[in-house]
């Protein structure tokens, strides 16, 4: 297990690996604005320990990735969807598992949409559609509209951005069951501290589409495993249950009182699940 810088088309990645390069490949992307740590190393290796090769990366503008300066990102939410390729390629995978939480599992359907050679499974976790549909989906919570309204952050200033995350992911977690802060503070301030510019993951927040794939979520051809916790306040419920509908070879597994993100209470529950989803029997 160690960090890899990789290059391609000029743009450096940074990239974790997990178990044995002959196992079966997992790829994990997170969402935007979020660094590879939070696929914690825990939750890898416990994948890893069952058979799998599992790869996590810094998306542009996190951990220690390509950094651009905030506000003026140079590239696309297009280029996200191109850049697990990149790290696909750099790691001489033809195709992988593909298991992406939150707007990373948005960048997985458009991944399996655009390059479905390269997809032999999806995982989505705490997320939406993404691309338009018809169907009306819940809003957030009032309790996360007035969150993301309200909270106040200095990004120039490190304890007031680790506040502020510490604050996001108490909001995240769905507050129906205990959290742990200490976990939750340690893992941002490392977060924040191996940055090149924690500022710069602002710039996900402003980017442009570019030219993502419009096919409708019925046209994935892959098995789809949606996992989706009952008090996801960004996402609620809905949303995964429209995913599970709408995506041919689906199956929906509903968290009890769990929140956004993969949360360690939870491994017990995904890993598992991940392992039967990705092995040969299941797959193939």
């Amino acid at each position: 297990m160690t960090e890899c810088v990789i290059e391609a088309d000029g743009v450096e990645l940074c990239t974790e690996s997990f178990g044995g390069p002959s196992d079966p490949p997992v790829l994990l992307i997170m969402g935007t604005g979020a660094s590879m740590l939070w696929w914690e190393e825990g939750f890898c290796r416990m994948l890893a320990g069952s058979g799998r090769f599992v790869i996590r990366y810094d998306h542009r503008d996190t951990g220690r990735s390509v950094t651009y300066e905030p506000g003026r990102p140079e590239y696309t939410a297009s280029d996200l969807v191109g850049d697990a390729t990149r790290v696909l390629d750099a790691y001489e995978i033809s195709a992988a598992h593909v298991v992406g939480v939150s707007a990373g599992g948005a960048f997985a359907q458009l991944l399996a949409l655009e390059h479905a050679d390269r997809v032999l499974s999806l995982v989505l976790i705490s997320t939406s559609s993404a691309v338009p549909g018809d169907r009306e989906l819940p809003p957030p919570t009032e309790e996360f509209m007035r969150f993301v309204s309200s909270a106040q952050v200095e990004w120039s200033d490190a304890e007031s951005v680790i506040e502020y995350l510490v604050a996001y992911a108490v909001m995240l977690a769905g507050g129906r069951r205990p959290f742990d802060e200490t976990a939750a503070r340690s893992l941002v301030r490392r977060d924040v501290e191996r940055a090149h510019d924690f500022a710069a993951a602002r710039n996900h927040d402003v980017l442009a589409d570019g030219a993502l794939p419009q096919a409708p979520l019925s046209s994935i051809a892959v098995p789809t495993l949606v996992i989706h916790g009952t008090a996801d306040p960004m996402f609620p419920l809905g949303h995964g249950e429209a995913l599970a509908q709408q995506i041919p070879d689906s199956t929906l597994l509903a968290l009890p009182n769990a929140g956004h993100g993969v949360e360690q209470a939870d491994w017990p529950t995904i890993v598992p699940a991940i392992l039967e989803h990705t092995s040969a029997d299941h797959a193939g």
